[in-house]
């Protein structure tokens, strides 16, 4: 699915959709992972702030480049009712050399919990740990306002 984004309020009805969409994988029993892909400033954080919003998470969400991960607590919801979420884990793979850094960091303990919701800003980073099936939504700067978005 190919879609232009001409606003924020877009972006933000855009991360809803998703949001509502994802389910668990039961068929690895593994956490369900979107892989976020796009040059800076292209609307990957923007709207992983709305997909995290759209669960309900009530507290700031802001990148985390310097921390390389961040965790947040999902309340059971409209959006994650009889999904079971517990968590969206926001990992930004800008500073990382390779996969064997994210695995020193608990790569393989939150990925095999499928209750969690793994977002990766800057896939390519570690993309030798990434699973093939990684939904990928690729976001692309157009202009000041708009943005491309295939997902």
């Amino acid at each position: 699915m190919k879609k232009m984004i001409k606003n924020l309020g877009e972006m933000e009805k855009f991360a809803i959709s998703v949001a509502s969409k994802i389910n668990r994988d039961k068929a690895t029993a593994k956490a369900v992972i979107l892989s976020l892909y796009g040059d800076l400033g292209s609307g990957k954080t923007t709207f992983t702030k709305s997909f995290i919003s759209a669960f309900g998470v009530k507290q700031t969400v802001t990148s985390p480049t310097f921390v390389i991960e961040k965790i947040y607590k999902l309340p059971n919801n409209k959006i994650n009712q009889n999904k079971n979420f517990k968590y969206i884990i926001h990992i930004d793979a800008y500073r990382l050399n390779n996969g064997e850094e994210m695995k020193d960091l608990g790569w393989e303990q939150i990925y095999n919990d499928p209750q969690n919701i793994i977002l990766v800003e800057w896939p390519k980073k570690i993309f030798e740990i990434l699973p093939k099936n990684a939904k990928k939504i690729k976001f692309k700067f157009i202009d000041e306002k708009k943005r491309e978005v295939i997902y």
